[in-house]
């Protein structure tokens, strides 16, 4: 970069649906991931090919969770794609029949719009992409057009995991999985819901039913990542602030309060605030001999997408989300105004609304700009801006943000004074030259653990906390058995996807709390039984033909991670520094 610039932007876009599929349909279920696909996923791949072919380099940095992974190259759901696909389509055009018999000739335009998208979105699949969405994100990685970086295999909530084997199989299905569909070795990792945990005596916020787990040390989280060839992640700005993750929401639950005070008497205060806008080698208390860095949220610009009250996507002229048509969930109003109910909706103007795509990217370069000149103006030297989004918000709940996407990345191509980069490019370009010590917390709610532990969830974690402990037994005792890897193998599947965040998230929210909850009791007593076919299969050497019958419909049903290992719940590949 020369002197002139005034900084760098990296845009990280996180992508994340939990396992779906043969879980369900509609509201929540296969229909869920099938409707990101179509508003988010799709339109996302779209514009960045459009940019190449008009000669911009997206340079985006994309996360892809090793569950939606799996999921979008799993055949069951190119299939039932290009059949969902379809339906809208033809949905749309049953509606401006519909409108057109009843003379509401702008609803009808607006019906042809939508049959038009979801027929491009449906060509595309099938034509540009091959249906092999996996494979278009890879080329445009081959190609150095993006970064993709990887997360936890199913999105594990690492802080309140009990065991650090449990973090060290998420991470290492991760990878594995990361390996298998891009044939390279992932260098950045999302934290799941961004919730970092340092190095410390740490005991359980609530204990397994029938064990009890002492207290004992635990490994910080960018061990585990070091030990993997992982050489980045990205925390909320707040962790930055040294230590003020607290919030308001320890002092509801008595759990998380155990938790708050037995991090804050055993972790040392931390230094005063840094700047966000350069990345940070992590100081790890046990010195791995391959540092980890991390990037720092952006709240200046984050706030632009972000806020309720001066984001972007409640602009008057955008898409209403929470308004659909009946028959066929299309929508056709526009956002109106922050307190408009929905009976009093105006019609969705598709122009206009673009128009304010290019008004707000404007915008966005504005402040961007500001902030980078503000911070180059203090330090002396160009920094970085890092935006992390959830990929769902564009085009999902915010329609027209992949258009704003790709006027930004446009825009910031055409400005002489910022570059856009990858966050690998970056750090390959501007080494870390500082070491910061992180605070425990998240991009919850208050700022530590709420969201996951509260008085809604905190039954859910016994459960966990007792199929994590049951998975160590079992690899220790029957590991070597060849005949009961398959079985154990499943079990660990369900295992991992007990352990989805996901859950805990649909339950607080209230959103889904039904699902969540049916949800991480199914993959509890899958895994559980699962667990005692293991057992009598080793002890006795038979399984009963309704067991057997039972395990090959978890095969079939959560059918991913083929690779996975169930050596990775025998021990940790560093020694451990006490007894666990």
């Amino acid at each position: 970069m020369s002197d002139g610039k005034l900084g760098n932007f990296a845009m990280v876009l996180h992508s994340h649906i939990p396992y779906v599929l043969s879980h369900g349909r509609w509201p929540h279920g296969t229909d869920w991931l099938l409707e990101v696909t179509a508003e988010s996923y799709i339109p996302l791949l779209d514009i960045m090919y459009d940019l190449v072919e008009e000669g911009y380099s997206p340079k985006l940095t994309i996360g892809l969770t090793p569950v939606l992974v799996e999921q979008l190259a799993d055949e069951s759901f190119k299939y039932e794609f290009a059949a969902y696909a379809r339906m809208r389509a033809q949905a749309a055009h049953e509606n401006k029949k519909q409108f057109s018999a009843s003379g509401s000739q702008h609803q009808a335009y607006l019906a042809d719009y939508w049959h038009d998208y979801y027929w491009k979105v449906f060509n595309n699949f099938k034509k540009r992409y091959g249906r092999n969405l996996i494979k278009a994100f890879a080329e445009l990685q081959d190609a150095g057009h993006i970064e993709i970086i990887t997360s936890a295999a199913t999105h594990g909530y690492f802080p309140l995991l009990s065991q650090d084997v449990s973090i060290q199989a998420q991470v290492k299905q991760g990878v594995q999985t990361y390996k298998k569909h891009f044939k390279r070795q992932p260098l950045g990792f999302w934290l799941p819901e961004c919730a970092y945990r340092p190095a410390y005596r740490w005991s359980p916020p609530v204990q397994p039913k029938n064990r009890t787990i002492e207290p004992y040390i635990r490994k910080g989280v960018e061990e585990f990542l070091s030990e993997n060839g992982l050489r980045y992640f990205i925390i909320e700005s707040h962790l930055l602030t040294g230590g003020q993750t607290r919030g308001v929401y320890v002092d509801r639950f008595g759990a998380l309060q155990k938790l708050w005070q037995q991090y804050t008497k055993e972790v040392p205060e931390f230094e005063a605030a840094k700047t966000p806008y350069k990345p940070y080698v992590i100081h790890s208390t046990y010195g791995s001999e391959s540092p980890v860095s991390v990037f720092v949220r952006d709240h200046t610009t984050g706030s632009q997408v972000w806020s309720r009250w001066q984001g972007y996507p409640g602009d008057e002229w955008y898409l209403e989300f929470h308004k659909k048509h009946t028959p066929g969930g299309h929508k056709y109003w526009r956002v109106t105004g922050p307190n408009t109910d929905l009976g009093d909706k105006l019609p969705y103007e598709p122009h206009r609304a673009d128009e304010m795509t290019g008004l707000h990217c404007s915008h966005f370069m504005n402040v961007l700009k500001n902030v980078l000149r503000e911070h180059k103006d203090q330090a002396g030297t160009a920094g970085i801006v890092c935006a992390p989004y959830d990929t769902e918000l564009y085009g999902h709940w915010w329609m027209e943000g992949i258009r704003w996407i790709y006027r930004v990345v446009k825009a910031i191509h055409d400005d002489p004074e910022v570059d856009i980069v990858t966050c690998s490019e970056y750090l390959e370009n501007n080494p870390p030259n500082a070491s910061i010590v992180l605070p425990e917390g998240s991009w919850g709610e208050g700022g530590f653990h709420y969201m996951w532990l509260n008085e809604n969830t905190d039954w859910t974690w016994p459960y966990i906390y007792e199929a994590e402990l049951k998975m160590r037994d079992l690899v220790k005792t029957f590991g070597n058995n060849k005949d009961v890897v398959p079985i154990l193998k499943q079990a660990a599947r369900e295992l991992l996807l007990l352990q989805a965040s996901d859950w805990q998230f649909c339950i607080s929210t209230g959103s889904s709390k039904d699902y969540g909850e049916l949800r991480l009791t199914e993959h509890y007593k899958s895994f559980e039984r699962l667990a005692n076919i293991v057992d009598e299969m080793a002890t006795t050497g038979h399984v009963s033909d309704d067991d057997w019958q039972f395990y090959k419909i978890c095969e079939e049903r959560d059918s991913l991670f083929h690779e996975v290992d169930p050596n990775w719940w025998l021990e940790l590949e560093a020694v451990e520094t006490e007894g666990t």
